[in-house]
């Protein structure tokens, strides 16, 4: 025997050049034969047991590819609870696992195939290494909602957990079975103390002398940019990590195909390790990889707010890459996919320059200093409420969004907001809800100059839910009812985010609408959806608002 499959049968082409692949590099040894050095590999026709020699020790069904057992010095890290961890929510019975090792025995590669999925995903390890490296590989044919991969913890040994996503000792469900409530008026989620993408690096749990930890990879196949945010931990049961790389969690971008990884469990006696070395990784002829590679190299950029952070981001259906730039504007990327793609240029978190970049493979791309003429906050207003970054942040409960509920009670009250307009930012709402803090009003004085001409009024946003958009009356004039922005359909700001697409709600509003002296402008969400509930209401979440000089 050469090598293991769950069945004799090859199901499909896919599934044999994926294994043809696998015999390029690796040499087979007969099931139940440890490997020469410290790296070994028993298949008993269940399970394929794998010990690196360094004191980690797993186990992978033979039938379905999940992990069912990960030890380290002999501490069982993985639940007792029978759940396996696996991509996706698991490959079932129609899935073929397959072994191979190099040819010196110093690494191993388990490859399971789903031909109904045109998915692949690998788990390799090398000798005297407690890492458990993975890449998943999408076919043209792959279409889902949901690509992840979960790690099922032991959650009686992985107890030093992030406490905003730990249910344990919950007094019951706050929103769907996936918020919980605590008796101190906490709450707690999957969704919370979630890092963005661009901070994805490494990150873990840890208990009594072991640590599991997630290398997330380069996130070049993952999807949502740089400042999207995806689930990482829940415990209080079991301890899970989570590697996602594409979800419908307030979803902004379609499922890249491809490669998506490599990416990296890693195991610990509880220190934080660094980041793996991937690149040995590409003589493995994984499928999808991508070899050839290019760079852009960014010589500056002309007319920063040295307030903020500069991201540029790269994105088009196959890929996604992002840099933060110098003081100065300049900044390199390399390991790009050729191919053209849209480069965005971020102030905080709002798109203030936009082009096209091509990249070319073993060449690089050096792109003269960019002048920003497209930042909202260069034109001239009467007044405005905080600024034009991409984010809610500055107002009242920003910065609590992507950490617990907009009911937990370490918010500040949401009740409806009279806002004077020498007020502090942080007193007006980071989100209008309309179940539950509306009518927002505004007052602001103006001289018999200023009431005597027209006026420009904002109202920007970052993202909206339920179809959430703003009605707007000023002394007592209603404005004309703006369109829909286009939004993902999700529950957005329960589930610890603010980010959708940002857009900007306009209106011109005539000088025979002001007054001299007091005014004041009431602001409400509409929708034609109905509300579940207050906090799942239609509403959005604010960037800015603002009435311009003219």
């Amino acid at each position: 025997m050469i090598i293991h499959l769950k069945t004799a049968f090859i199901k499909s082409k896919f599934v044999l050049s994926a294994i043809l692949l696998i015999v390029t590099v690796y040499g087979f040894y007969p099931a139940d034969v440890s490997a020469a050095g410290a790296l070994q590999v028993n298949d008993n026709g269940k399970s394929i047991v794998v010990n690196t020699g360094a004191g980690l020790e797993y186990a992978i069904n033979a039938d379905n590819g999940d992990l069912t057992s990960a030890k380290l010095n002999g501490i069982k890290l993985t639940t007792s609870s029978g759940k396996g961890s696996h991509i996706k929510s698991g490959l079932g019975s129609s899935a073929d696992v397959s072994w191979a090792m190099s040819s010196d025995g110093s690494s191993v590669i388990i490859t399971t195939t789903e031909a109904e999925d045109d998915l692949t995903h690998y788990y390799i390890s090398r000798s005297g290494e407690n890492i458990i490296y993975m890449a998943t590989y999408l076919g043209d044919g792959a279409s889902f909602g949901e690509m992840r991969y979960i790690f099922r913890g032991n959650g009686a040994v992985l107890t030093n957990t992030s406490p905003n996503s730990n249910n344990g000792g919950s007094t019951g469900n706050v929103e769907s079975q996936d918020v919980k409530g605590h008796a101190n008026g906490y709450t707690t989620s999957k969704y919370y103390d979630n890092d963005q993408a661009m901070d994805l690096g490494i990150r873990g749990v840890t208990g009594d002398g072991v640590g599991v930890f997630m290398a997330y990879g380069n996130r070049e196949k993952s999807s949502g940019g740089p400042f999207f945010r995806d689930i990482q931990f829940q415990s209080g049961g079991d301890t899970e990590i989570y590697n996602y790389m594409f979800s419908g969690h307030n979803q902004t971008e379609s499922l890249r195909k491809g490669l998506h990884g490599p990416y990296a469990y890693i195991f610990t006696t509880g220190e934080t390790p660094s980041t793996p070395d991937f690149s040995w990784m590409s003589e493995l002829n994984l499928l999808g990889w991508e070899a050839e590679r290019g760079k852009v190299v960014l010589n500056g950029l002309a007319g920063m707010n040295s307030s903020y952070s500069y991201t540029v981001g790269f994105s088009n259906s196959n890929a996604q890459y992002w840099m933060t730039t110098s003081a100065k504007g300049s900044a390199a990327k390399s390991n790009m996919i050729p191919g053209t793609y849209t480069m965005t240029v971020y102030k905080g978190e709002l798109a203030v320059h936009e082009q096209n970049v091509n990249v070319l493979a073993g060449s690089t791309t050096a792109l003269n200093t960019i002048t920003i003429k497209n930042d909202p906050s260069s034109t001239s207003a009467l007044w405005r409420i905080g600024d034009w970054d991409g984010t809610p942040l500055e107002f009242l409960n920003g910065q609590n969004i992507s950490k617990f509920h907009p009911s937990d009670i370490r918010n500040q009250s949401w009740e409806p907001v009279h806002f004077e307009i020498d007020n502090a930012a942080n007193e007006f709402p980071a989100i209008q809800f309309r179940g539950q803090n509306s009518l927002t009003t505004i007052t602001f004085d103006m001289d018999a100059t200023q009431s005597s001409f027209p006026h420009e009024f904002n109202i920007g946003i970052t993202a909206a839910s339920n179809g959430g958009r703003p009605s707007v009356t000023i002394n007592g004039h209603e404005l004309k009812n703006p369109p829909n922005s286009s939004q993902p359909k999700s529950r957005s700001f329960t589930i610890g985010t603010y980010r959708g697409n940002n857009a900007t709600f306009n209106w011109t509003i005539p000088a025979s609408y002001f007054v001299e002296g007091t005014n004041t402008i009431s602001i409400k969400p509409i929708s034609g959806n109905t509300d579940s509930g207050p906090w799942l209401s239609a509403g959005w979440a604010y960037d800015v608002v603002e009435l311009l000089n003219e």
